[in-house]
């Protein structure tokens, strides 16, 4: 697929207004609190739409509406999923977490525990998220950039690693922050655009959109119920543990939280970001539906055999080259906030978690602050590209779930314990980080995404481990490691509980 000056025009002007963005952020970036959370000032709708910026990735873009355009409601679990999943961020962790957290996830567990081995396995916890999520998103950046700009995957993963790097380490979170934000109107100007355009192919008949796509695809009827994909229920079922219960331990998102200025700003942002999210994944059905039908399953999959095309040859099947550029020019901006984002996150767990806190002893200066979470942030963005670059072949959205099923296990057990349970200890923190972190790790390395019989995977073999995503087996482990750890563990200190329950119900400092 070659692009026109058009389509190029589209991505030299997003390019150049988030570099804008950047350098205007930039001059006000001059300490640390400044880089890690744009110095807790953003507004309850900024923070929201950023945060939807940040959970709308490529995957959710480009995936699953070429997962719907072929897989009918198989395709739609991710949307159903990544939805709900915010229910459970803004119920049980967003206002705890702002009102006990600094910059990062160690610094909320922390609040209770004061141990240097628990913020050194929170902040590995971090780092292994952002590396599989940062490799997921440049691998993808690399096909679709290669795919629409016609250059090589490994000059296209240069481009977005630079780029990012960029972001980040002049801007810090402000510029990241509205990086996000200004990708995420775009996006949604786009999808609200191709949802209009389907539903008038359709004369606005919703359910007759509905009734006519049984005859559509090759799946017949069956394409609008569960199980053209999807065949292993149990499988189904450990996916969508990932999903819904992964965002709550997500450290790009999870960090969003702290550059509010309280605990009700974070909730209303979830409440603004939840809109945002929920709006755009409803309406990835009629990408979806429209994909497959004015584009083809055929045409999709000879784009890109996993349908992350479906979108932009939808765009361009209903608007032409012009809305073409635009989407693509578009998903380009949607990787490039996303993987800022997580570079950030990474930076801040090596900067202030293992250099400052660990290191340091919490005896840094600003500068000194400064200076290493910037080095942390172009290693972060390093690592990333080299990993990516010999990654090509990888399957991202095994990637992708991984980093949720890790988050789920790992991170989510130790955040509900810290905040509701008043006899969880030391040592049950430590377990639960390990014991969800591990069991994700080795269960998917034993699992169909890495064995595969006709040697097409990294292991020629059978899989040891039946299901693709092991969250229905790694979630309870993170949970009951941390129970057994509190139970093996020296007694709680009552007294530092209900200081934290304090805390974080009313956000007294």
């Amino acid at each position: 697929m070659s692009i026109s000056i058009v389509g190029l025009s589209f991505f030299v002007g997003i390019v150049g207004l988030t570099l804008f963005v950047t350098y205007i952020a930039s001059k006000r970036t001059n300490s640390a609190s400044e880089f890690y959370t744009a110095g807790g000032g953003l507004s309850g709708w900024q923070n929201g739409i950023a945060i939807a910026g940040d959970y709308l990735s490529a995957a959710s873009f480009l995936g699953i509406a070429g997962a719907i355009a072929l897989f009918g409601f198989d395709g739609f679990f991710y949307s159903i999923g990544y939805l709900v999943a915010y229910l459970v961020v803004l119920y049980i962790v967003a206002e705890p977490l702002r009102n006990l957290g600094r910059y990062t996830l160690a610094d909320m567990i922390m609040a209770r525990f004061d141990q240097k081995k628990i913020r050194a396995a929170a902040a590995v916890s971090t780092i292994t998220i952002v590396l599989f999520y940062m490799i997921a998103q440049l691998v993808g950046a690399g096909a679709l950039i290669q795919l629409l700009l016609g250059i090589d995957y490994w000059i296209a993963v240069l481009l977005v690693g630079i780029m990012m790097t960029i972001y980040v380490l002049w801007g810090g979170m402000a510029a990241t922050s509205w990086v996000q934000i200004i990708k995420a109107v775009l996006l949604m100007i786009g999808t609200v655009i191709i949802s209009f355009l389907v539903l008038w192919k359709f004369n606005f008949n919703i359910f007759g959109m509905f009734t006519e796509m049984k005859s559509v695809t090759a799946h017949g009827e069956a394409y609008l119920h569960p199980g053209v994909k999807y065949t292993n229920g149990l499988d189904t079922l450990s996916m969508m543990i990932a999903l819904v219960l992964g965002t709550a331990g997500l450290p790009h998102i999870l960090m969003r939280f702290f550059t509010v200025k309280d605990a009700k700003t974070a909730r209303s942002s979830v409440v603004y970001a939840t809109w945002i999210v929920g709006i755009f994944y409803v309406l990835t059905i009629f990408l979806g539906f429209g994909a497959a039908a004015f584009v083809g399953s055929e045409t999709i999959i000879a784009a890109n055999p996993a349908g992350n095309m479906a979108a932009p040859l939808l765009a361009q099947a209903l608007g032409g080259d012009l809305l073409m550029s635009f989407v693509s020019a578009v998903a380009f901006a949607t990787i490039l906030a996303v993987v800022a984002g997580l570079v950030l996150s990474g930076a801040s767990a090596f900067a202030h978690d293992l250099y400052g806190q660990i290191i340091k002893k919490g005896k840094v200066t600003e500068k000194e602050q400064m200076i290493a979470a910037r080095l942390a942030s172009v290693g972060v963005s390093v690592f990333s590209i080299i990993l990516a670059l010999g990654a090509q072949s990888m399957n991202v959205a095994f990637l992708v779930s991984l980093a949720f099923c890790i988050a789920a296990s790992a991170n989510l057990p130790v955040i509900i314990y810290t905040i509701y349970w008043k006899n969880f200890n030391t040592t049950g923190a430590l377990t639960a980080i390990v014991t969800g972190l591990v069991s994700a790790l080795v269960l998917v390395l034993l699992s169909p995404n890495v064995w595969a019989a006709d040697g097409s995977l990294f292991f020629t073999g059978e899989a040891l481990f039946p299901l693709t995503n092991p969250a229905i087996i790694s979630v309870p482990a993170g949970f009951i490691g941390g129970w057994i750890g509190t139970l093996v563990g020296a007694r709680a200190d009552q007294k530092k509980y209900t200081e934290v329950d304090v805390k974080a119900n009313i956000g007294l400092k």
